[in-house]
């Protein structure tokens, strides 16, 4: 699939094949004064390519193909962290695997790579490297280079050691962080109000930065959660992260008190916009986190913006709220995202539930004495 860029005064269309050896090629063509033109060209080398150019060969090496996947099909629409793991990924593969071929592979060579690769990295790492190369495998199924899916059914080995616990704040210190954010609140500089925000909804923080004001019902008490900031390129709207992340969340009175603050000050579209007409950056607000849990004399290594919604969750799960209502609050795309990440701190509120049901079991065997108990004599 070819890719648009801006290229100069013009557009730029890049596109990567293959040759008959299975070496990779890319190939640019410039010059272009209008995107219209750029797409015009782009539509046809797709035409080309559909007719004729065969851009894989038929046993391509493992590693080629796997970036001849992510140039593809993914490269044009992920963010950078995402292309940043296909990059490492890719090099990991070409390391390990070198020359062996898309179809020599099977099962358990694969198992003897995660088992090697998983010896030295962290859960969270080897899962998304697997899901990388799974994508990658079931594409070649799809272009009937292999037949089966040696990745299906394999055991994810990872070092436990590197595993790293969902950093987050206790009650106590959230309510802290609130009272002094609420008496701090200041309409010129709206990172405070952002961290208010994330910890009373959850929200990430592109989500955040892309509120406008159509986006609250001061009425029914709601935000809506429909895009995202494109922080990479400058600004401006995006989609969300997934299509599972637009939603509409419950906010309290607080929160919206905090919120009208700002309207009352704020003519323009953008919620956060501070008094140098934009919106505060990832590197300003976990500045200003900082600096008020320094304040707070609350000490958490490694605590940033993104902690504040692990920090909703926690209180949440706290009170006894559902895992599904916290996983539509959050915008997952399943429950079963929501128990992966939080895994752990649902075990710690575990025991406290373990707790209540025997409680609750001791009540159903206690006996009241004014029920006759009946014995077969």
């Amino acid at each position: 699939m070819p890719s648009i860029r801006k290229h100069g005064h013009g557009y730029q269309v890049r596109y990567y094949y293959y040759d008959a050896n299975g070496q990779e090629h890319e190939k640019t063509k410039s010059g272009f004064r209008t995107k219209s033109a750029a797409k015009l060209f782009a539509s046809q080398l797709e035409i080309d390519i559909h007719n004729g150019l065969d851009l894989v060969p038929k046993d391509p090496k493992f590693a080629d193909y796997f970036d001849y996947f992510y140039h593809t099909y993914k490269e044009p629409k992920i963010e950078n962290q995402t292309k940043n793991r296909y990059k490492i990924t890719s090099r990991v593969l070409h390391n390990y695997f070198g020359d062996v071929t898309l179809k020599s592979i099977d099962r358990p060579q694969y198992q003897a790579f995660i088992n090697f690769y998983g010896h030295s990295h962290a859960k969270d790492t080897v899962y998304k490297v697997n899901s990388l190369i799974r994508a990658t495998v079931q594409n070649a199924i799809l272009d009937d280079l292999i037949h089966k899916d040696f990745t299906q059914r394999v055991s994810l080995i990872y070092d436990k050691s590197r595993d790293k616990h969902v950093e987050y704040l206790n009650v106590a210190e959230i309510k802290r962080l609130i009272a002094y954010l609420e008496n701090h609140l200041n309409y010129h500089f709206t990172s405070t109000f952002m961290i208010l925000t994330a910890v009373l909804t959850g929200a990430r923080l592109g989500e955040i930065q892309a509120l406008t004001w159509n986006d609250v019902n001061f009425n029914f008490k709601t935000i809506s959660i429909t895009k995202s900031w494109n922080s990479s390129e400058g600004g401006g709207f995006k989609d969300t992260k997934t299509a599972g992340s637009n939603r509409i969340i419950a906010v309290n009175d607080e929160l919206l008190k905090s919120l009208k603050i700002l309207k009352d000050h704020n003519n323009g579209e953008l919620i956060f916009v501070n008094q140098y007409k934009s919106i505060p950056s990832s590197s300003a607000v976990n500045k200003k986190l900082r600096s008020i849990l320094k304040d707070l004399g609350i000490k958490k290594q490694g605590f940033h913006f993104h902690s504040l919604r692990h920090s909703h969750v926690a209180y949440l799960l706290s009170r006894g709220i559902d895992i599904y209502i916290i996983s539509k609050r959050l915008g997952h795309a399943d429950v079963s995202t929501t128990t992966k990440i939080y895994s752990y701190l649902m075990d710690e509120y575990k025991a406290k539930n373990d707790q209540q049901i025997r409680e609750e079991l001791d009540n159903l065997s206690s006996h009241d004495e004014t029920i006759p108990i009946k014995r077969n004599l």
